[in-house]
């Protein structure tokens, strides 16, 4: 059998968030959801909204995939 064709994901997507497990993200950004807009996983799970402003550290972990987002200054 032979491989499955694959699709580059576009120049101008943004990073996967399930692979690096770790996405910083500027105010400009928010609010913040997971999965990030223009992410090439972005049917991974349901589209949620994840309050980092009030974390006090500045952190936050989606709940369904795991990633950790942090705000950027």
């Amino acid at each position: 059998m032979s491989e499955p064709a694959t699709r580059a994901a576009p120049s101008d997507a943004l990073p996967d968030p399930h692979a690096s497990q770790q996405v910083g993200v500027s105010v400009s950004q928010l609010p913040l959801c997971c999965p990030l807009p223009g992410c090439s996983q972005w049917n991974g799970h349901p589209r949620i909204f994840l309050p980092i402003g009030r974390e006090p550290d500045s952190q936050i972990v989606c709940p369904y995939c795991g990633t950790r987002y942090v705000l950027t200054a």
